[in-house]
């Protein structure tokens, strides 16, 4: 058969688009294809589990519109489909003076995209939500939450076969050829014949991009793996909810916080160090050819001349307990080397463009057959429904 629309990549951005396009279109045939044998298996499965406020975000950018707005379609989603959550709040601290402004163009950042709730607060009521902070500054983010998105992702597939849609797992995408009017996607065990392709590959969705391009991608995915500690249970009261430093403006990660987690315990991370494979969980996961790929990119040699210091120090921390104890000690002072447990690692898809630009909002390439989603780093769990929403609408233009 040839189907309408064939997606590859079974995360939260791919179901979310394929429930978006379902939910307008019941008529259209829909295939998503998965090279893992379940879904949420990278990204979305080992991310911390933050329903995020879009308070980071530029004004007006595509962050910013599809957080806000993905933030209330997740909540009512997960609502009616009785998923558990807990809009549990989070401060951001400002730990040193200098920090200060920061925080307040943090603060005005916020109210710009709509965050009227959010407040400045003493260094008492600081205490107040959590004891053991330190800090010479903070505000309250109300909006913030916890979730488990695998959890959501698993019911955006199951809503999405509800309505008709296929979902094919174990299907690794080795090549696409379009024709003009229907294009082949070729997998390591079949060929399907489709009229539109919607890439939603995550970490190898350069890779799948450059499949059905004529010219040279020029983005390149440069993953990057966040460890994790966790408290053990007799300390995790030093951490009530969700507590998080002024971000460093310069570089696309929010810096060593901590996360209670819906499941229960407190989560204390991530650092942001180079992974040596773009599925590189562990420390000595090495995939020598995709690490040559990384090294290689013009972009990659550019950033790592600009930020080669702030990646030692993560990667110092990476083989450091005690310079990763240090770091969180930044936020509260009480934490104890012996106080942390290994927790998990997730691998963040960060693009990175031929200059050395890190790209900070959410980026998607189209032609007439395919459309890549090329960058959906976080808040794109947060965001799904709303970026499932904006690439469905770009699809059923064609329609």
């Amino acid at each position: 058969m040839v189907y309408d629309i064939t997606l590859i990549g079974g995360g939260i951005v791919g179901l979310a688009t394929a429930l978006q396009l379902k939910r307008q279109r019941y008529d259209l045939n829909i295939l998503l294809l998965e090279k893992e044998n379940h879904v949420a298996a990278h990204q979305t499965g080992h991310n911390s589990g933050v329903i995020h406020s879009g308070l980071y975000y530029k004004p007006g950018s595509l962050k910013a519109t599809n957080c806000i707005r993905g933030y209330d379609m997740l909540l009512d989603f997960v609502r009616k489909e009785g998923i558990p959550f807990d809009l549990c709040g989070k401060i951001v601290v400002a730990t040193k003076n200098e920090q200060i402004p920061l925080l307040n163009n943090l603060y005005d950042r916020g109210q710009q995209n709509g965050l009227t709730k959010i407040r400045k607060i003493s260094l008492g009521e600081m205490k107040e939500i959590e004891p053991y902070v330190s800090g010479v500054a903070a505000m309250e983010v109300p909006y913030t939450g916890i979730i488990d998105y695998k959890t959501v992702t698993e019911k955006y597939a199951e809503k999405f076969q509800a309505l008709g849609g296929q979902i094919h797992l174990s299907e690794k995408v080795i090549g696409i050829t379009k024709g003009s009017t229907i294009s082949i996607v070729k997998t390591e065990k079949a060929s399907y014949e489709t009229k539109l392709v919607i890439n939603c590959a995550g970490l190898y969705s350069d890779k799948v991009a450059q499949f059905s391009q004529d010219q040279p991608v020029n983005v390149r995915i440069t993953p990057f793996r966040g460890e994790y500690y966790q408290l053990k249970p007799e300390r995790e009261h030093l951490v009530r909810n969700l507590i998080y430093p002024v971000p460093d403006p310069n570089f696309p990660f929010l810096g060593v916080h901590f996360t209670r987690m819906i499941g229960g315990g407190v989560e204390a991370g991530p650092n942001a160090v180079l992974a040596f494979r773009r599925e590189g969980y562990k420390k000595l996961d090495i995939d020598f050819k995709e690490l040559y790929e990384t090294f290689s990119w013009p972009g990659f040699q550019k950033v790592a001349a600009k930020y080669w210091q702030t990646g030692l120090g993560e990667m110092y921390r990476s083989f450091s307990k005690a310079a990763f104890t240090k770091a969180l000690q930044e936020l509260i002072p009480d934490i104890q080397e012996n106080d942390l447990i290994p927790g998990g690692a997730g691998v963040r898809a960060q693009a990175c463009d031929r200059t050395g630009g890190l790209l900070d909002d959410f980026s998607i390439l189209e032609d007439a057959k395919v459309i890549n989603v090329l960058n959906a780093p976080s808040p794109a769990a947060t965001s799904s429904l709303s970026i499932g929403l904006t690439v469905s609408e770009m699809a059923l233009k064609r329609f």
